[in-house]
């Protein structure tokens, strides 16, 4: 076989498990933007940030933060403009780095990809750790590092207004706060409409195309052998794992297709659980604004609390599967098959045509940050 044949049978195969991944995560996709919608149209983020902000106790202030950021689909540099919003209306570092942490890490979307790419387990799993790393690292801030209190403003900031904007990732543009509150039933669902599958979709389509095609990569060409070798399990693969995860951009949705193609090649699902706690959460971007606007002993927690707990909940999460006597590859991905293959390839086109509407708008800026 001569190269340019070894190179386009190698292109094929890549495609094809690219689509077949895509396949299977999207009808729970489009089911994650939905919900996600309802969310916006039911509790409307400027409700959640008022509230929050004139929270005065150290740890309800803690919780709520970590409980109001675990559904909703923000991605990991989206939500920097909201904590920052967080911040400027009185609230705690500790009830900031809270929701900085658990909105990210997870969100309706990724747990509908989570439920669709994985299984049961890390479905549940996922959101419940994500909320306990952020609760943890909130109340660390508030107990080990003391803060000044600031007058608290109501007066929100916006990506676009924020100090230090030049910190944060261009592609996050579009995913800061959104507008004041419509009124009108029908306004208020065209909006909502319009912010999970035009906005939202169009903030996480680069990079949910960029994890597919990486977990395409990781299907088609890496060895399972490799995987089991040097990422079968333990605390040092789960510490690999960390290093890889704690720099890098990537949203919780994205990062899901990448741990599934990982698991179904050998990869422990707490070493996979490792990067999908940490990635979404920690990135150059994040950590240079947290330190900026918070300090850097805040930031150096916040690594800290992140590292711990995902180290944690990844041996804990091994530990439930032998418990279990699951094999994690045995079950990667079965949730999925109890649709029909023609109803997910009608969802995936569908979504195919969603999200080139989206980055088209955004790619022209039809799509802006409102204020």
């Amino acid at each position: 076989m001569s190269l340019q044949d070894t190179v386009i049978v190698v292109i094929l195969g890549i495609t094809a498990e690219t689509w077949y991944l895509f396949e299977e995560a999207a009808p729970y996709l489009f089911l994650g933007f939905g919900m996600a919608a309802l969310l916006d149209m039911v509790v409307p983020e400027s409700k959640i940030i008022s509230h929050l902000g004139s929270s005065a106790g150290k740890f309800r202030s803690v919780f709520k933060a970590s409980l109001a950021g675990v559904p909703m689909p923000l991605c990991s540099c989206g939500v920097i403009p909201t904590a920052m919003s967080l911040k400027k209306r009185g609230a705690s570092n500790g009830a900031t780095v809270s929701f900085l942490i658990s909105t990210p890490e997870t969100g309706l979307d990724s747990i509908a990809i989570t439920y669709a790419l994985l299984d049961p387990i890390m479905t549940v799993f996922r959101p419940v750790a994500a909320f306990i790393t952020a609760i943890g690292a909130g109340v660390a801030n508030n107990l080990l590092i003391r803060e000044e209190k600031l007058q608290p403003s109501l007066q929100p900031i916006t990506l676009s207004s924020a100090p230090h904007e030049h910190d944060i990732s261009p592609d996050c543009l579009c995913c800061g706060e959104k507008g004041s509150e419509k009124t009108g039933t029908m306004q208020q669902i065209v909006s909502a409409l319009k912010y999970a599958y035009v906005e939202l979709l169009g903030d996480i389509s680069k990079w949910l195309v960029i994890g597919l095609v990486l977990a395409g990569v990781i299907s088609y060409a890496i060895p399972d052998e490799f995987i089991r070798t040097y990422l079968g399990g333990g605390a040092v693969s789960m510490f690999l794992m960390l290093l890889i995860g704690i720099p890098m951009y990537i949203c919780a949705t994205a990062s899901t297709p990448l741990a599934a193609a990982l698991i179904a090649k050998g990869m422990s699902p707490g070493t996979a659980f490792v990067f999908l706690l940490a990635g979404p959460a920690t990135n150059t971007a994040t950590i240079t604004v947290v330190a900026k606007f918070l300090g850097k002993q805040v930031a150096v927690v916040y690594l800290a609390s992140i590292s711990i707990f995902a180290l944690g909940f990844g041996l804990m999460l091994d530990l439930i599967y032998f418990k279990m006597g699951i094999e994690a590859t045995s079950i990667v991905g079965s949730a999925s098959e109890i649709l029909p293959h023609d109803v997910k390839t009608f969802f995936a086109v569908v979504l195919i045509l969603f999200m080139g509407y989206s980055l088209y708008r955004k790619r022209w800026g039809v799509v802006k940050c409102e204020s």
